[in-house]
């Protein structure tokens, strides 16, 4: 019989409903477990605003202290600010405690390992889980202490040494922290640029009173758009509700998506270092592998996912990674996601250009993609064999990287399983839109056939 822990243990976290999954003595016994296995001499511990993170906090951070093990709490903080402590300072481990771009009623954790590795089901967190479902802990000869410690400015000036501040033009651009961690970060920035910077919820408010802090859901960034023509400023951003997410929406009200904003930062950076390594996913478009070879740099190809994404950067030095969900990974924040420096390079490429961004971006809209699209699948694995078998003899490349997928010579799909629900990924790019209707219809008639 599955129990609390097993449901709220996912594939790179741990998230569930405050408090009727996570509660305070819930995250007690995830505290010493998480030393249990890591035995590290010192833990660096974050928190968003959420309705629960304060109980989660004190139940986390007493049974590593119980555990024998330091804290030290760098209080109110986005998840790159905990990943970029951990790093920076060199603490053994990192626990944040967030749900990230959840409902207000979910709270959790994401860990951490040394100079900030991603921490998964694959190098330790269910074998936390059954560490903590046992509950059988080793004594320690002494407890362990909590102390304090402000990141925030040393993290505020590692994100802008990516720049050239000077180039930073005075430009106006309307931000949405939904509710949520960016705020602090926007507001520590805001000194030292030009900008103009016209603020939408950016009181902390762990009930989202605005909206649901995920960017992803287009209800989400509505009320962005608006401002954005309202205002007609040069641009605007929204960030998810633990600020490590960032996503942009150009001059005219547009969505750019993550594919663009890699495309934007990554000519970016080519610029000043040619020849460097970019990372992208097999879901993001098929333009991002161009104009990385374009621009002078060596594309390289990873699975969705960031501990895989950190590792592949870390092994083979890469500069820069996107993601299609707005995740953006620096080699200088020691390869985490960092919504910030995310934000700070578009805003020195789009200065430098001269142009507006739907100008810069132009070149990048080669295709038409659709939306990520799930459909419910009980038999997942089943359901991509299928598919394969009949794509992949007519496909003139397939790949198993990431789920399946199948290229074609004016389109290409992509179809993976969600690792926590019986869910369908699909996503799909054609050079028309004709085609992308038509292959989209039949992909999703296979699939929910």
């Amino acid at each position: 019989m599955p129990t609390v822990l097993d449901e709220v243990f996912k594939r790179y976290d741990i998230r569930g409903l405050f408090p009727q999954q996570l509660n305070e003595a819930l995250a007690y016994k995830i505290g010493r477990a998480f030393v249990q296995f890591f035995k590290p001499k010192t833990v660096a511990v974050g928190r968003d605003c959420r309705l629960g993170s304060k109980e989660l906090f004190k139940g986390f951070t007493n049974g590593v202290t119980e555990q024998g093990v330091d804290v030290t709490d760098i209080g109110l903080a986005s998840t790159d600010m905990l990943y970029f402590a951990v790093g920076q300072y060199g603490y053994d481990t990192g626990c944040m405690i967030t749900a990230s771009h959840l409902p207000k009623d979910y709270d959790g954790f994401k860990f951490c390992g040394k100079g900030a590795r991603g921490i998964s089901k694959d190098n330790g967190l269910w074998v936390i889980r059954d560490l903590a479902t046992k509950g059988e802990f080793d004594e320690p000869m002494e407890s362990g202490e909590v102390s304090q410690k402000d990141v925030l400015n040393d993290y505020i000036e590692k994100c802008l040494s990516l720049i050239d501040v000077k180039k930073v033009k005075p430009l106006r651009v309307v931000i949405d922290a939904s509710n949520g961690m960016a705020t602090k970060t926007i507001e520590a920035i805001e000194k030292k640029l030009p900008l103009k910077i016209i603020k939408m919820f950016f009181e902390i408010d762990g009930n989202f009173p605005g909206h649901e802090p995920n960017p992803l859901k287009p209800e989400n960034i509505a009320a962005l758009k608006q401002k954005v023509l309202a205002e007609k400023a040069d641009f605007g951003v929204i960030f998810d509700g633990d600020g490590d997410r960032m996503f942009m929406v150009d001059e005219k009200g547009q969505t750019i998506t993550g594919s663009y904003v890699t495309c934007l930062i990554a000519v970016n950076f080519l610029q000043k270092l040619p020849g460097s390594k970019i990372l992208y996913t097999p879901i993001m478009s098929k333009a991002v592998a161009e104009v990385i070879k374009e621009s002078g740099g060596i594309a390289v190809l990873e699975r969705v996912g960031h501990s895989f994404i950190k590792q592949r950067m870390k092994k083979e030095n890469v500069l820069f990674g996107g993601e299609l969900s707005g995740h953006f990974f620096f080699r200088e924040t020691f390869f985490a996601e960092s919504g910030l420096s995310a934000l700070l390079v578009a805003l020195e490429a789009i200065s430098k250009s001269g142009k507006k961004l739907s100008e810069l971006i132009k070149p990048f809209r080669r295709y038409y993609a659709i939306d990520e699209t799930n459909s419910e699948v009980a038999d997942k694995e089943g359901k991509i064999r299928e598919i394969e078998s009949i794509y992949a003899p007519k496909a003139k490349k397939a790949s198993k990287l990431d789920g399946f997928s199948a290229y074609f010579d004016d389109w290409w799909f992509n179809v993976r399983p969600s690792g926590t629900e019986d869910l369908l990924r699909l996503n799909l790019e054609a050079n028309t839109k004709e085609l992308m209707l038509e292959k989209e219809e039949e992909l999703l008639k296979m699939i929910r056939g």
